[in-house]
């Protein structure tokens, strides 16, 4: 068992980062269960500032029991941006240790109370975005399915109607999944087979893009040589 622990957002989140990890053989950490689940009402619509307090008031307990070293946060920048999300772990880190400061994404910062380190990472494309839109652009298969919902999302707005970005990137990925990225007969059983926990198992990703690039640096400094 690792001394080190990541804390991430959703479900979708920990199987993403299980399957990246194995592309990074260096990177050292253990994935805590998420801070949002289906049934956590304070996560519905993003991971609220009580849900990280409470998630991260659970771990101190465990901080001296289980011998822990580094302590990561992953978040979704969303359409909140990178600072703002920086901004949610420290008032947040502050709920365990009031003299600790949070000030970037990617930075260690050691807690002398607690004998941890703390860091958070910010996932984003271009400096917003969450898993979803990551996953859109490391796509590695045609997406013709998903992609015809342009013209859709197109129509929408020629009528006067709108969709979010973070809707519709989940939808694209919700299409991409079952239809591009599955065959007939899976989709006979496609929440089974259609899924994201079964689609990281095929080869519809490209775990070398560059839009990676900054996740995989980050999820390589829980090893101890850094």
């Amino acid at each position: 068992m690792s001394n080190n622990l990541l804390i991430v957002e959703s479900e979708n989140d920990k199987l993403f980062i299980e399957r990246l990890k194995q592309e990074i053989t260096t990177a050292d950490f253990d994935i805590d269960t998420p801070a949002c689940t289906i049934s956590d009402y304070e996560c519905l619509g993003g991971l609220s500032l009580t849900a990280l307090k409470k998630k991260l008031i659970e771990i101190k307990f465990d901080i001296a029991k289980k011998g822990l070293d580094k302590i990561g946060i992953l978040l979704d920048a969303d359409n909140k941006g990178i600072e703002a999300r920086v901004k949610l772990v420290d008032d947040a880190v502050k709920s365990i240790d009031q003299e600790l400061t949070v000030s970037a994404s990617n930075t260690w910062y050691r807690s002398a109370a607690l004998d941890v380190q703390i860091s958070c990472h910010v996932l984003n494309v271009n400096g917003s975005g969450e898993l979803e839109t990551l996953l859109k652009s490391i796509k590695s298969k045609d997406s013709g399915h998903a992609d015809c919902l342009t013209a859709w999302k197109n129509c929408l707005f020629t009528n006067g109607k709108a969709i979010s970005d973070k809707d519709f990137d989940k939808f694209w990925l919700s299409v991409y999944l079952r239809y591009d990225g599955c065959t007939d007969a899976e989709q006979k059983q496609a929440g089974r087979q259609c899924n994201l926990e079964a689609s990281l198992k095929k080869d519809l990703w490209d775990f070398s893009h560059a839009c990676l690039d900054d996740l995989t640096r980050y999820l390589r400094t829980f090893n101890p040589q850094h």
